[in-house]
């Protein structure tokens, strides 16, 4: 029987049960029906060995809620990066390290040959030069080894770059690392850098930072290499109850940052459905590069006209719908929401049409987020309207429940 390890060997199935379980916070037990109940209890105390007093439990109806509770304002180190630094390795990974580590040590370059012969007379233990090979090619993509070609043979020495060099090479190069280290995109790349120079970020703590969002950053370089080179993607997603079901022939264009749910977005092209969509990226369990799309450019340039019209990340039917909405606002005590307007009208025109009366215009492709935003300014609103009358009945029928719940309506209650 095999025992239980902290170490894992697909991150993809652990980022799939710290969504369900532990970020959402929503599942039990019970609820997990991928494999065996065992495999959820070994997860379950892998990840609670990350996360430790992060760990939040809540006993309900249906059985033990387990949750990631974290104020993101108060810690210096995003717990879960905890997750990125637990894969598991084979005896003979390990060993290979330090072997290559040895006989490459004080500046040698030597053929994956003359590296297999040397393990072989100082330790006594023969590899297969393929897989020699193959771990040499692999630090040679991370930069922990060069590889220099001479004729038809490689050779390969360990890289003189030392994190330690760098960072003292450059003055404020340390604090600029310990503040990427919590920046979304690169916070994974500025942990490892600090890890491996033996340091911590000190200086800085972000009050809203979205921490869930490093879950998706293993995704995040194929899609913008994908990007860079022009090419079509696939991918699969969580969504399915067994995970299995594909989305392919998407021509990736930008990654999308919702600032009303701070989620994130992959904006694609679809060429079946000739239109634009977005895609969340907590739903995409991976990503696979295709074949040149030979009409990116055009593509992006459509892109570039589109997305204008986008007040959130939704391309709606890709149809801008005009939309204009009232504000009464009091010139003298709420300047701050005139500012507040000027700053997140986005796309939109706002303009002084009377004492204490504003109005905005905006063409968006999708209403309904228009209206979403705008219920943050409910009791300023005189009137809403717009080609879409079902986003505006809705926002009417919105407040008009809302109004029945405070005045105690029947039938009507807060849920």
């Amino acid at each position: 029987m095999g025992g239980f390890s902290e170490l894992i060997k697909n991150f993809n199935n652990t980022r799939d049960y710290i969504k369900d379980f532990f970020i959402y916070g929503f599942k039990v037990r019970s609820d997990f029906d991928k494999k065996s109940l065992r495999t959820y209890d070994d997860e379950k105390r892998r990840i609670e060995s990350w996360f430790g007093d992060y760990i939040k439990y809540n006993r309900t109806a249906r059985g033990q809620n387990v949750s990631i509770s974290v104020d993101s304002g108060t810690v210096s180190e995003n717990p879960l990066y905890n997750a990125y630094y637990s894969k598991s390795f084979t005896d003979n990974d390990i060993k290979l390290h330090f072997f290559i580590l040895d006989v490459l040590h004080g500046g040698k370059n030597m053929s994956v040959k003359e590296i297999a012969n040397a393990i072989d007379e100082n330790f006594g233990i023969i590899f297969d030069m393929q897989i020699i090979r193959k771990k040499l090619n692999e630090y040679a993509d991370e930069g922990l080894v060069i590889s220099e070609k001479s004729g038809k043979t490689s050779y390969f020495k360990i890289s003189p770059d030392r994190t330690e060099d760098f960072l003292n090479s450059y003055e404020g190069l340390t604090d600029a690392v310990k503040f990427f280290s919590e920046n979304q995109e690169f916070g994974i790349i500025g942990n490892s850098i600090l890890k491996s120079a033996g340091l911590k970020n000190d200086i800085f703590v972000m009050k809203h930072n979205y921490i869930v969002h490093t879950l998706e950053d293993i995704i995040i370089p194929e899609i913008l290499t994908a990007i860079r080179q022009k090419k079509y993607i696939s991918y699969t997603s969580f969504r399915t109850k067994n995970n299995t079901k594909s989305i392919g022939n998407i021509v990736p264009m930008q990654i999308f940052a919702s600032v009303q749910t701070g989620r994130r977005y992959l904006a694609g092209y679809i060429p079946v459905l000739n239109k634009f969509n977005s895609f969340r990226l907590d739903f995409i369990k991976s990503v696979r590069a295709g074949e040149k799309c030979g009409d990116f450019d055009m593509i992006s340039e459509k892109f570039d006209r589109d997305k204008q019209y986008c007040f959130g990340v939704s391309f709606g039917n890709g149809k801008p719908e005009k939309v204009v909405i009232t504000f009464y606002i009091d010139e003298k005590s709420e300047k701050f929401v005139i500012e507040r307007l000027e700053r997140e009208k986005r796309n939109g025109k706002l303009e002084k049409i009377g004492s204490n009366l504003f109005r905005l215009t905006v063409k968006s492709f999708d209403t309904f987020e228009v209206m979403q935003w705008a219920r943050t300014f409910t009791g300023r609103i005189i009137s809403a309207e717009s080609e879409n009358q079902e986003a505006i009945e809705r926002f009417y029928g919105d407040i008009k429940r809302l109004d029945g719940i405070y005045r105690g309506a029947e039938n009507e209650t807060v849920s």
